[in-house]
């Protein structure tokens, strides 16, 4: 009976290393734990923020227009940094998607991927995601970096970072939601 259960867990054990080494299911499995890991981002504490060094950015919407970062300066901005082929990035979309249904026009906000504007409005389109996309003309002010995805920063009236996590997170969760009133309220 001993021989049968080790069978059995060394069955399991191939089909899941098996799973993870095949690219057509590897994808959908990191995504699935990445959402199962996902909390709320945490709150950096009001000592510890940092101000951007500056509103000179430019991005380029997918839709080809030039956009100043400097035109959202003194409203409440989440600047997050993504991939259509991360799959923590795809973990945490449906969540940015809830949140913006409800926030947006009290929050700005911006997903700025490396990638072409075509694969990012088919990757929109595909997940059914209305989600304001960016492709950077020139770099992001300091300390703002997205050289690791995804990578968040939320942002307050006046030009703090509240929030700079990295890697995925339940963006629609109750706790980050009474945070962005709060910053909203200001």
């Amino acid at each position: 009976m001993k021989i049968f259960k080790n069978q059995w867990s060394n069955i399991i054990i191939i089909v899941l290393v098996l799973a993870m080494v095949i690219p057509q299911t590897r994808k959908p499995i990191q995504i699935f734990v990445n959402k199962l890991i996902s909390f709320a981002p945490s709150i950096n504490d009001e000592e510890d923020r940092v101000k951007i060094a500056d509103y000179n950015w430019v991005l380029e919407s997918n839709r080809g227009k030039r956009t100043e970062f400097s035109q959202f300066q003194g409203e409440v901005v989440i600047v997050n940094f993504w991939a259509t082929w991360c799959p923590p990035c795809i973990a945490e979309m449906p969540s940015f998607q809830e949140l913006y249904q409800d926030y947006q026009g009290k929050v700005t906000f911006l997903f700025v991927s490396g990638e072409q504007h075509q694969t990012v409005e088919n990757f929109m389109k595909r997940k059914r995601f209305d989600l304001p996309a960016y492709k950077m003309l020139t770099k992001a002010p300091e300390p703002m970096d997205g050289r690791t995805l995804p990578t968040t920063y939320v942002i307050s009236k006046d030009g703090s970072i509240v929030v700079d996590k990295v890697g995925s997170a339940d963006w629609n969760s109750e706790s980050f939601r009474g945070t962005l009133d709060q910053l909203i309220a200001e």
